[in-house]
């Protein structure tokens, strides 16, 4: 059979699990009769010289990525693949090279691109390639040929007209190895309606929700859950809860099924509060024990900007309360840094964050600096701006979450506002210490006594001089970044 190497590479973070996104593509792969090995540098110590070993005798190398440092790993193994096959057709899709085609294809190791959904477009691609044939007419795709041809795109596919991702590939043993538990990434719909100025999803799917139905996530699930030893699943879907009278029967079908494993999910405040306090409560007992928010920011002016208006602040507060009554742990996303926001917008979202954490202890937060990521709908205003845009594949490497490049945000004033989130984080860890009594008697009349001044910083917006930062250390000791999907530390 002829064979086709899938490569996914380095990510920061522990793995949720085997690439469910890679898993995807070789199920109609193997169902046309091909021979698929997926590389997973996760779990792969030289993932390189997997992927030159492979693609020896290979039909083609596709690569997944995102925007940030997993294109260094993208560039060196293909690079590697290509000075050892220099006629070997390398193949890069993901949501990086399907917001730029064209600069992606700019790269001499890249010959074509597969955009947006990639399972029927891949497939085609490979056959093509297989025969030796000319890819124009492939729908979704993009590919050099005296030049660079864009194809037009391709209708999207239902999600239930597609094979189960191939599950049966994947090592559950060594990924437990890696991640420290036995995990299931699961996608039970793609798309969110929202069309937020700062996110790639509302370009990439085009604001079009497209779900499995709640029998065949149900099914599926439990029944990997059971062939695996799964103890929990981390649901990939933008916005779990669009269809939430889907989202609630899915529940009542893993309560129903008792297998006692554990699940997460993202969503957004505005869906939770359309679910009654029994419908939550249903969400908790079925097995969820976290839930990540993208709340972003606490201005009324700010998410306005963001086009976040389905986004209310009385919902942060209602969200919160529905959550900890159902004993389910909520992470608060922020973004800090947005054009347009003020020093008095910063200080209104910590303020009213800092509420919440006063008033309910199971919610979390992961204050980020804003990103811009390629092709979000704000760039025009970006430009403008002085925001420069990476004009290469590889310097899109340094756009990570995190990372700043914005011009209004440098010296003092980026010192101030990594101060401020330092603050508010710590602040908030002082306050959850001393709620659940974890801390030692003597750290916490210690960190008591900060507490005062940190509120009194916080509320007056005052930075200067973080002696609380530099005696406690703190920097090295806060989680000032978590998954929004799991609610896991990711340090800085």
């Amino acid at each position: 059979m002829p064979k086709v190497v899938l490569f996914l590479p380095p990510y920061s973070g522990e793995p949720l699990g085997p690439p469910a996104g890679l898993l995807c593509l070789a199920s109609p792969l193997r169902e046309a009769g091909y021979e698929v090995r997926i590389i997973d540098a996760a779990v792969v110590s030289d993932c390189v010289a997997a992927v030159m070993e492979e693609t020896r005798d290979a039909l083609c190398l596709g690569v997944s990525l995102l925007t940030g440092p997993m294109i260094r790993g993208a560039v060196a193994a293909s690079r590697a693949a290509k000075a050892l096959r220099p006629e070997l057709p390398v193949v890069f899709g993901g949501w990086h090279p399907s917001l730029l085609p064209e600069q992606t294809l700019a790269e001499d190791f890249v010959d074509i691109v597969v955009r947006y959904q990639g399972e029927l477009t891949f497939l085609e691609v490979v056959r093509k390639i297989e025969r030796g044939e000319s890819l124009a007419g492939v729908l979704g795709c993009s590919y050099k040929r005296d030049g660079i041809h864009h194809n037009p795109d391709r209708p999207a596919s239902r999600l239930n007209d597609l094979p189960p991702p191939a599950y049966d590939m994947a090592d559950f043993d060594l990924y437990e190895r890696f991640g420290g538990g036995r995990k299931l990434p699961y996608a039970t719909s793609v798309g969110c309606p929202y069309a937020c100025n700062y996110c790639t999803d509302t370009v990439f799917y085009n604001r079009r929700f497209n779900a499995l139905p709640a029998d065949r996530v149900v099914k599926e699930v439990c029944e990997l859950v059971a062939r695996h030893g799964i103890r929990e699943v981390a649901l990939l879907d933008s916005n779990f809860l669009v269809d939430t009278r889907r989202a609630v029967e899915i529940a009542r079908g893993f309560q129903e099924r008792r297998m006692g494993f554990q699940w997460t999910f993202q969503a957004s405040t505005d869906l939770l509060c359309r679910l009654s306090d029994e419908d939550v409560k249903l969400l908790g007992e079925s097995g969820v024990r976290h839930i990540g928010f993208g709340t972003e920011s606490a201005s009324e002016e700010v998410l306005v900007k963001m086009n976040k208006r389905h986004q209310r602040i009385d919902d942060m507060f209602l969200t919160a309360r529905k959550c900890s009554k159902a004993g389910i742990r909520a992470t608060f996303n922020l973004i800090l840094g947005y054009p347009g926001e003020s020093d008095a917008d910063r200080g209104e979202t910590l303020k009213i964050m800092g509420e919440i954490a006063r008033e309910f202890e199971n919610v979390t937060f992961s204050p980020n600096i804003f990103t811009p990521y390629p092709g979000i709908p704000i760039w025009p205003e970006l430009r403008a701006l002085g925001v420069e845009e990476p004009r290469s594949l590889e310097e899109w490497t340094d756009v990570a979450l995190g990372a700043n490049r914005l011009p209004w945000l440098q010296g003092e004033t980026y010192r101030q506002v990594k101060r401020s989130m330092s603050f508010f984080m710590l602040n908030n860890t002082i306050t959850k210490g001393m709620r659940r009594g974890s801390l030692p008697l003597r750290r916490l009349i210690f960190l008591r006594a900060f507490q005062k001044p940190l509120r009194w910083r916080l509320k007056h917006q005052y930075f200067q001089l973080p002696v609380e930062l530099w005696l406690l250390r703190a920097g090295k000791r806060l989680v000032m970044r978590r998954s929004l999907l799991t609610g896991q530390g990711l340090g800085e």
